[in-house]
């Protein structure tokens, strides 16, 4: 099922030679190649990454984000030799997933103190729109969002003339349910099956057969997200 082409980003700081040093590192038990292959080559890369990320999604509003950017990069050190290469994850991908998510993890806490220093039945609710509602409070829900946001539009680019009639049906119920996603509760994996059921008027088994089909193409699409090319 071909789709139009699109535009790639090209990471220059995470490559083959990267990926290799890190399957390298997890397979050695010599401490003196380890610490070689971390100094020369993954150090590098993994400040280079974390600087990325906490600039594409705004962590820089975090206080003491610098902090906490040292204490990411030492944490990444501590759990590199973690990483599986047999269970088929790119490292590139799987270390940047970490880091947003140790980030978003950092959000959440600083939320939580924001919310436990206010005396919520003293403040206005005007207060707490205007304090409270920081940039920092949208942070984790933005890079959801935002992922998406480009999986829908990367979805409008499907060839629908090659589909199925029930490939089709599935196809335009999904448009549906993003078209709708701020009226109806979707994020749910048997709200999903009901949902399309009850558009499509197919039985569950040919939704799930179509949905098969679609899942290489969100595969790529996420592989492409995960590792910076969207």
């Amino acid at each position: 099922m071909p789709r139009a082409p699109r535009s790639k980003k090209v990471n220059h700081y995470f490559t083959k030679v990267h990926e290799n040093a890190i399957i390298e590192y997890c397979s050695t038990d010599c401490s003196r190649k380890k610490t070689e292959l971390y100094k020369t080559l993954l150090q590098p890369a993994f400040n280079e990454m974390v600087d990325k990320i906490v600039f594409t999604y705004k962590f820089t509003t975090l206080p003491n984000i610098d902090y906490l950017r040292d204490e990411c990069k030492i944490w990444l050190m501590t759990i590199l030799d973690k990483f599986q290469p047999d269970k088929g994850h790119k490292a590139f991908s799987y270390f940047s997933v970490i880091t947003k998510n140790w980030f978003i993890h950092k959000v959440k806490k600083q939320q939580r103190k924001n919310q436990r220093e206010v005396d919520y039945d003293a403040a206005p609710k005007r207060f707490e729109e205007e304090y409270l509602s920081t940039e920092q409070s949208w942070v984790s829900d933005q890079v959801e969002k935002e992922f998406w946001d480009s999986f829908y539009a990367d979805i409008k680019n499907w060839e629908v003339d090659d589909m199925r009639d029930n490939d089709e049906r599935v196809y335009k119920a999904i448009i549906v349910l993003f078209e709708s996603k701020d009226d109806i509760e979707i994020f749910n994996k048997k709200a999903i099956y009901l949902y399309l059921r009850e558009i499509t008027g197919l039985n569950t088994k040919q939704v799930v057969n179509s949905l098969n089909k679609f899942r290489e193409l969100y595969r790529d699409f996420r592989k492409d997200w995960e590792n910076g090319r969207i």
